[in-house]
């Protein structure tokens, strides 16, 4: 009885010590996938400078600057600059392309030249990995020079669904871990009214295994701590086959030895002390073991 308490306790230690190992887990792929987060979109902002230096350039301005790039939403940013420029369509496909095109999470985008007055669309594209869908127009005509904001919206890259799909692949795994822990514990029987963990009622006697002992119309039967240990498994499960090498183990294994016949001796002695009540019986359950029957007639 003992050692399957003791054996049920190891489980959930174990199931718990597992559960917060693996969200430990989760809080640093998180943190790292956060860094890289930061990571990537820093680099895309030093593109996009690089970016606005060489369409300055090919304006015929060396000296002006490129303001600060602004992130305006999750994947869209804009290159705003200091001093009015031209622009040639194609030239600023070119640019985009020869920078973004390579990098891995910046090969799909969408880019807008929009006018700093009223923010409406002088000209625009969206670049794809697959160049059949790629949307090219008006291209060869030089734009006016002005002042522009250059809009660049990329196609999220997946690191949202990563997360997401990490998260709920823990989520899976932390269910299946469960459920086999669950399914492989029994869970424990709930005692009879007026029963605790330590006070049994078997049929008219009152077996009180804290004292070793038995009451019995207020007369009271001493128990060895063997016989408290086997009758305590009995009435935990009471009218149940208790097989023979399960007590055996529970009673004697801890000792590092196992007799046979102390098992049958032990029983013979608990069936005189329980005759004070006829319908309380120990029997014999042929090729299995024993079983403790309470009548309640």
């Amino acid at each position: 009885m003992l050692n399957s308490i003791n054996l049920l306790l190891g489980k959930r230690n174990y199931l718990l010590g597992l559960l917060l190992l693996f969200f430990i887990a989760i809080i640093c792929v998180a943190f790292n996938i956060e860094d890289s987060d930061s990571y990537n979109n820093s680099r895309r902002e030093v593109l996009l400078r690089r970016i606005g230096h060489e369409i300055l350039l090919q304006s015929g301005d060396s000296t002006s600057r490129v303001l600060p790039v602004k992130k305006i939403a999750e994947n869209e940013y804009q290159i705003r600059f200091e001093n009015e420029f031209t622009f040639l369509p194609d030239s600023l496909m070119s640019t985009t392309q020869r920078f973004l095109d390579n990098s891995p999470l910046s090969s799909n985008y969408i880019v807008n030249v929009l006018n700093c007055d009223n923010s409406s669309v002088i000209y625009g594209y969206a670049i794809s990995k697959n160049e059949k869908d790629d949307i090219v127009t008006c291209k060869g005509r030089r734009q006016p020079k002005s002042c522009y904001i250059i809009n660049i919206k990329f196609k999220p890259t997946g690191i949202v669904t990563a997360k997401n799909g990490y998260l709920l692949g823990s989520l899976t795994f932390l269910a299946f871990v469960g459920f086999i822990f669950l399914r492989n514990v029994k869970p424990q029987k709930s005692l009879p009214d007026g029963q605790n963990a330590n006070m049994f009622v078997l049929g008219s006697l009152l077996f009180d295994a804290k004292n070793k002992k038995l009451v019995a119309d207020e007369k009271t039967i001493d128990l060895t701590g063997t016989e408290t240990r086997v009758l305590l498994i009995f009435a935990s499960s009471p009218n149940e086959t208790i097989e023979r090498s399960r007590l055996q183990k529970e009673i004697w294994e801890d000792e590092g030895v196992i007799v046979g016949r102390s098992l049958d001796m032990f029983i013979s002695k608990l069936r005189k002390k329980l005759e004070f009540d006829p319908n309380i019986n120990i029997v014999v359950i042929r090729g299995k073991g024993y079983k403790l029957e309470v009548s309640t007639t």
